[in-house]
């Protein structure tokens, strides 16, 4: 069945990689970013291409009233647009938090606010919010991020069950280590933050972990595994609540739900230095 689609976050990784797989499944998608032009493969596709800066509340209207406007309908909203923030918590300045809750939790919060109304009097629906394995688990220097995570997440849970009598699924995706460029500042923005602090000596570990792991050399799994259990997810009947996929992301989850907190922490810094 043909689904009205919006993605945010589709001028790159996991977010344009859902956006072409739905496009080719036949569903009418639309694509929504700050950087337009990053999405000209999506439009070439059959897309529909929207520009989008999720701290801007008049983009965020914007953009679902334009899907329904030319559609009648969205009958899929996926909260795929984020952002990552590496340092120790005592160094991080909180206007740089406040950003991270305001891209990764407020913006999706208020996305499907707009969105609800017309899902409910259409009767049907399916929300995505794209989280992270680190949606249950945290490592060091990335406190906020982990955070933000934790957050939707728990929002996603509540939200699920207050609209299910109305025909509207909730699902939350878990990716692992995902070979994107999210993650290409982070051994830099760990430097800059705290190569200088207290937190130098971790700082400088994990960056160079960062490097190896996240690098050219990544044994990280391509986006389309993630845009695959996304489509898998629009298309069920009763989706899943949650799909944990990608790279080390059974494993990790795994870890962190049966290990002693202690034990998961010792686990979490060795591997980082």
């Amino acid at each position: 069945m043909e689904k009205v689609v919006l993605v945010t976050g589709a001028s790159a990784g996991i977010g344009k990689a859902t956006a072409l797989e739905l496009i080719r499944a036949g569903h009418i998608v639309y694509g929504a970013a700050r950087r337009v032009p990053k999405m000209a493969d999506i439009r070439e596709a059959g897309g529909h291409v929207l520009e989008l800066d999720a701290r801007r509340p008049e983009d965020l209207e914007r953009v679902v009233a334009s899907v329904v406007e030319e559609q009648g309908r969205i009958d899929v909203l996926i909260n795929n647009a984020g952002t990552v923030l590496h340092g120790a918590a005592e160094d991080i300045p909180l206007d740089l938090a406040r950003d991270q809750f305001e891209v990764n939790v407020f913006a999706p919060a208020r996305l499907i606010q707009l969105a609800l109304p017309h899902m409910r009097e259409q009767g049907s629906g399916t929300i995505v919010n794209v989280s992270s394995i680190g949606g249950e688990i945290a490592l060091p220097l990335g406190c906020w991020y982990y955070a933000t995570k934790h957050a939707l997440e728990a929002y996603s849970d509540s939200l699920r069950m207050e609209v299910e009598p109305f025909g509207i699924d909730v699902v939350i995706i878990q990716p692992g280590i995902i070979k994107t460029e999210f993650e290409d500042r982070t051994a830099q923005e760990l430097r800059e933050i705290s190569g200088a602090t207290a937190y130098g000596a971790m700082a400088e570990a994990m960056a160079m972990r960062a490097e190896t792991q996240l690098g050219d050399d990544s044994q990280g799994s391509d986006p389309g595994v993630v845009a695959a259990a996304i489509r898998q997810a629009v298309e069920a009947g009763k989706p899943e609540t949650r799909y944990a996929v990608g790279w080390l992301a059974d494993k990790l989850l795994e870890l962190n739900r049966t290990l002693p907190d202690r034990e998961f922490d010792k686990l979490a810094t060795n591997t980082s230095k």
